[in-house]
């Protein structure tokens, strides 16, 4: 019986370049029938000019032409499947370290990371590195896919020995739950259907343990949060302040507080793509109107209890992208939500060694290192702590020169630091 809601489930690929990311995705894909046959036709196309086989799984998400002929993955790629229980968005993360700031958008807004690992070589550092990000960025549950078990002869000691490696590492990271499977993404064992070749392991597919995973994570914080992004004059006059809602759900009577002006009204409507509604929920691009008369405009934020902190001045926790290292005292620009902002660092005092997650004392960061850091901005920002809001306790910053993205960054300490 299909059901007549779906959950959705927004999910990451994590881990080492080679480990077989994108050929699980793809054997996910093909096996489930997701894909049309003019797609699976560029793929057949695609290996064969390769010389590759009658078919590389791992072109299914490797959409770009440069990524297709270097054989690598370079940008998140992005796909939709569903199946009977469940809907998916899928974002397929690259695993060079060039590409670490690709990895850290696929992995901004997901539910849940699916970890792929070599079962020969283990967690390497690079792996290290994706779920020191994705546990910074809030991801609180993995499904960890052992693969290439094939290659080990189904080694039920090989597996358990990655197994060991990964576990140990989710406790210090905080993870809430980890799941591990042995398969062969190549061969398809235990991707959507049981393998016979691990009689040892009683656990569930891969895809199993993906539509019994908790969905809706990314979005569960308390308080309602509306970033304005546009002010419409209404015909007749007045005005409503448009915007994505996040955070718990508004409704029309609530008690609000627009910020940072700190002024405390009632929103008398609310409307969206479909017309006028009593009800929003999180996720939905709204205007509201408010009882009070304000000058609020882009960058503002209309909240409800319990209210977001209101500063020029927070510690932060960043993972630095640029090419040339970060330094004290260095401006760049801030983006958070809807308002953009010089920003100064004002202070940098330590850097997240990735193999044993300690914080080691510099005054720098290097390319694709993770750093504590105290920021000062120009206007008054306001924000939550990242682990109570992905949302609104999240920022990237910005070069003033070249306008290229050179950080993301999380309010706050992050939970396992």
């Amino acid at each position: 019986m299909k059901l007549a809601h779906k959950d959705l489930l927004r999910l990451a690929t994590v881990g080492s370049v080679d480990d077989g990311k994108s050929t699980l995705i793809g054997r996910l894909l093909v096996d489930t029938r997701q894909l049309f046959d003019d797609q699976l036709d560029a793929v057949v196309a695609a290996s064969e000019k390769r010389g590759v086989g009658d078919l590389d799984l791992s072109f299914v998400t490797d959409g770009l032409r440069a990524e297709r002929e270097q054989g690598i993955t370079i940008d998140v790629a992005y796909r939709y499947a569903a199946t009977p229980s469940r809907k998916f968005i899928i974002a397929d993360c690259p695993g060079h370290i060039q590409y670490t700031r690709n990895m850290a958008t696929g992995a901004s807004t997901a539910d849940l990371a699916l970890v792929v690992l070599n079962v020969a070589h283990g967690l390497k550092e690079q792996s290290r590195r994706h779920l020191c990000i994705a546990a910074l960025l809030g991801v609180r549950s993995i499904v960890v896919a052992v693969n290439k078990m094939d290659e080990v002869n189904w080694s039920e000691s090989a597996y358990q020995g990655v197994v060991d490696e990964l576990d140990t590492l989710a406790n210090e990271l905080g993870f809430e739950s980890v799941i591990s499977i042995p398969v062969s993404a190549l061969l398809g064992d235990n991707v959507v259907d049981p393998s016979p070749n691990t009689p040892w392991f009683d656990g569930p597919t891969v895809l199993h343990a993906l539509e019994n995973s908790q969905a809706g994570s990314w979005s569960g914080a308390e308080g309602a949060r509306l970033p304005i992004q546009w002010v419409l004059r209404q015909p007749g006059g007045g005005r409503t302040y448009a915007g994505m809602l996040n955070g718990a759900n508004l409704q029309v009577g609530d008690v609000v507080t627009l910020l940072p002006a700190n002024i405390a009204t009632t929103i008398t409507a609310i409307n969206s793509g479909s017309g006028p509604r009593e009800l929003a929920t999180t996720g939905l691009s709204i205007d509201v109107a408010l009882d009070a008369e304000t000058d609020a405009g882009r960058g503002d934020l209309i909240a409800t209890a319990p209210l977001p902190t209101v500063t020029k001045e927070f510690a932060a926790t960043i993972c630095w992208f640029g090419e040339a290292p970060l330094r004290v005292g260095q401006r760049l620009r801030l983006k958070h939500t809807s308002k953009v902002t010089p920003v100064r660092i004002s202070a940098l005092t330590g850097v997240v060694d990735i193999a044993t997650l300690a914080i080691d004392a510099n005054t720098m960061l290097q390319t694709n290192e993770i750093g504590l850091a105290t920021l000062q901005s120009a206007d008054a920002l306001v924000v939550d702590d990242y682990r109570d809001n992905r949302v609104s306790g999240s920022f990237v910053l910005i070069d003033e020169v070249t306008n290229a993205t050179v950080a993301a960054g999380m309010v706050g300490r992050a939970a396992f630091l």
